[in-house]
């Protein structure tokens, strides 16, 4: 069984910086890949950021590129999201999840490419 427990988000005003962090239990953290989502009330649930096992590839979607980026520590099995010029439209509840898969390719830009996932953590961004 794998658990993920998310945690850093919180209230910041735009263009200022979060960093989430999400620790995973199990054995086998690092010989996955992982990734971030998130959701507003009433929308579907959005692919932010992806990184291979070894953190050798990172996949990251258009609206976050330049400001988002992932990063993992295997030795804490912890994947990390540093958010920079954050933006109102950033608020949302972040997600991490586990993939199932060593390597990144276009089913990592879908839920269904995941198999475990966090509670969530909110983000806020003010005007």
């Amino acid at each position: 069984q794998v658990r993920l427990v998310e945690s850093g988000g919180g209230l910041v005003q735009a263009g200022g910086s979060l960093r989430l962090s999400c620790a995973v239990s199990g054995p086998t953290f690092s010989s996955y890949a992982m990734g971030w989502f998130r959701q507003v009330p009433g929308k579907e649930r959005e692919f932010v950021a992806a990184i291979t096992w070894n953190g050798g590839s990172t996949y990251y979607a258009d609206s976050v590129k330049g400001r988002f980026t992932i990063s993992r520590d295997n030795a804490k099995n912890t994947v990390y999201l540093q958010m920079n010029s954050l933006k109102p439209e950033d608020t949302a509840v972040y997600y991490c999840a586990h993939r199932g898969l060593t390597s990144l390719s276009s089913s990592a830009y879908a839920e269904d490419g995941y198999d475990y996932w966090g509670q969530g953590t909110q983000v806020t961004v003010s005007s």
